[in-house]
């Protein structure tokens, strides 16, 4: 979890709301924001990587947005913002849509002009920044719910809310890999909400319930990199598919099943070794960490995806500490270095 603009150092500048206009601007997306409380701003903006998702959390003196066509095309993360209204009252308008939010949840699309106004008070709101692509709602059916209030008090909609704002506070507890398992949570329950407000949920098209699949296996696949026993046959039956049809599903993606199951683990294991606090770690431990049963195996599938040994990955990391002889070893299955006067 990061903080990216904390009240302390917006205080601590006497550019303070120019400053914290120019960071929302660079770090979400470009939007102008305008205030009479210039002089005294304050404003706390934490960031949550959840992996397939993003949580925000903002608090912040009263402030007026308005994103027009011209922000939109200077820079556009593509994403569906879901913001909890926790503190103070905003009014929002987009796609000829507009309410005034207090306490309950708003719908709105980056890739659309928008306006926003908070005239008094605090505002106070936990955001679900969700990559447009991740969901399987079409944006066209989720046009009808942009800039509406919609409530947060009762079914999935307070669901969704308590669990937001837990996730927040509990956040710093958890291990990236748990943050990463509890952004596919945040995911599916958004889906489910926003799937309710639309009304029946089996109405969505053929092509979109597809998809919707297809989501569904790579969360879970993300959640299980590190069973052994994760294979195309296993994620085919927790799915209640057939293995033909999983083959099918991935017909498109840019790689195979059991491909984009080698990849990710790898993927996880990259990470891992360039960690300082895991750096005491032996990378065989790490390898099974994610799922590889043999250490002779994950040293030759890393060399080959990313041209190094995973010894070598580890020790170019920027906050690698200097490496012992013992860990200085090569990995299994390469050719040791002989020792001075022993035979070659």
């Amino acid at each position: 979890m990061a903080t990216l603009v904390a009240s302390d150092v917006v205080e601590a500048r006497e550019d303070r709301f120019d400053w914290f206009c120019e960071t929302v601007s660079s770090r979400v997306m470009p939007v102008l924001l305008s205030s009479r409380h210039t002089a005294d701003f304050r404003a706390d903006v934490t960031e949550l990587d959840l992996g397939v998702v993003r949580l925000s959390a903002v608090t912040c003196s009263p402030v007026s947005s308005r994103r027009t066509m011209t922000h939109v095309r200077r820079g556009d993360p593509e994403h569906l913002q879901l913001a909890l209204l926790t503190r103070g009252a905003v009014r929002i308008s987009q796609r000829g849509n507009e309410s005034v939010v207090s306490g309950g949840l708003v719908l709105t699309d980056t890739s659309r002009p928008s306006e926003g106004a908070c005239a008094d008070g605090t505002l106070g709101s936990v955001v679900v920044q969700i990559p447009r692509r991740a969901l399987a709602l079409g944006p066209d059916r989720l046009d009808g719910l942009l800039a509406r209030n919609l409530p947060a008090g009762t079914g999935s909609g307070a669901i969704l809310a308590d669990f937001m704002k837990s996730l927040l506070a509990r956040a710093p507890d958890c291990r990236p890999e748990e943050l990463h398992g509890l952004g596919a949570v945040t995911l599916d329950l958004a889906t489910a909400f926003l799937a309710r407000q639309l009304g029946d949920p089996g109405a969505t098209p053929a092509e979109a319930r597809d998809q919707e699949t297809l989501q569904r296996i790579h969360r879970f696949v993300e959640n299980n990199l590190g069973d052994p026993d994760l294979t195309p046959r296993a994620i085919a039956d927790r799915h209640n598919i057939s293995l033909r049809r999983l083959h099918a599903l991935f017909g498109d993606q840019p790689l195979s099943v059991a491909a984009h199951i080698r990849r990710s683990r790898l993927e996880r294991a990259r990470t891992d070794l360039a960690r300082a606090e895991l750096s005491g770690h032996p990378v065989q431990e790490i390898a099974a960490r994610w799922g590889f049963a043999s250490a002779t195996g994950f040293s030759r599938a890393f060399r080959q995806a990313y041209g190094i040994t995973p010894t070598e990955h580890r020790a170019s990391a920027p906050d690698a500490p200097e490496a012992p002889a013992a860990r200085r070893a090569q990995e299994p299955g390469t050719p040791r270095t002989p020792r001075r006067g022993a035979r070659a």
